[in-house]
């Protein structure tokens, strides 16, 4: 731990107590897909199922948005909902 960090951590439990070390909302990094997005590109999973890389040029001719094989694969982990529903 750096002394920058523990020095943060100390003003921000003297300004705003206990409730100033958790996380604050907007930290780390935004999605890339929106939630909208998400739905889309499990309606076009279903239409292609094993064909990732059919997948990948269909979203990317529907949305004009370039989106890499590896996005597609953690996007897709991250998914609960049963394809074959």
């Amino acid at each position: 731990m750096s002394h920058v960090s523990l020095t943060n951590w100390v003003h921000e439990y003297k300004e705003e107590g206990i409730e100033g070390l958790s996380t604050k909302s907007g930290q780390g990094r935004k999605p890339l897909l929106s939630k909208e997005e998400g739905v889309l590109l499990l309606e076009i999973v279903k239409s292609n199922r094993q064909r990732l890389q059919a997948v990948k040029a269909e979203w990317e001719s529907q949305r004009g948005k370039s989106v890499s094989r590896s996005t597609l694969v953690r996007f897709l982990k991250t998914q609960t909902v049963d394809i074959n529903a």
